[in-house]
């Protein structure tokens, strides 16, 4: 299967809403296997998985994908790994590792400012809420048509003591 061929069908499989959980698990296991690429592959199977709730699974398949070098073949797709792989791992209870994965996160068009929203989420999930509550505030603080200088003083002083 052509590459074009293969990115419209799984892009078709992820906007129908008619298959189940499992039914798209089914699926996209057949569309990893004829990945362009294992590394593409392994993450849109671990969408797959995080969509339908089974975390653990997802995990495995974002760590392949990594392992795999997502990064190198698909820069746009290992971005929103970072954004998803952290996810999990925040929704699984490893925290910390969430954490780390985001704050290293890069910027990149394809996914905005989620990894600075994740990373307000796992560290609320750690108990530092005031330095979620800061790193929300600082990634919508761009978006601000005024107020930018004194939102960001705000959000500074929450973490100063």
């Amino acid at each position: 299967m052509k590459t074009e061929e293969w990115e419209h069908r799984v892009a078709a499989l992820w906007v129908d809403d008619t298959v189940t959980d499992q039914q798209r698990i089914d699926d996209m296991k057949g569309l990893a296997e004829a990945a362009p690429h294992p590394a593409i592959g392994e993450f849109e199977l671990g969408g797959a998985f995080d969509s339908a709730g089974d975390e653990a699974e997802a995990a495995v398949h974002y760590a392949a994908a990594t392992t795999a070098g997502l990064d190198i073949v698909d820069p746009d797709r290992a971005a929103q790994l970072v954004v998803q792989h952290a996810s999990t791992l925040r929704n699984l209870g490893r925290i910390d590792e969430a954490i780390a994965m985001l704050r290293d996160a890069s910027e990149h068009p394809s996914t905005g400012a989620a990894p600075k929203v994740f990373l307000a989420l796992a560290l609320h999930s750690a108990g530092h809420y005031d330095e979620a509550l800061r790193v929300a505030i600082e990634a919508v603080e761009p978006t601000l048509p005024r107020y930018n200088r004194s939102v960001s003083a705000y959000a500074k002083a929450l973490t100063e003591h």
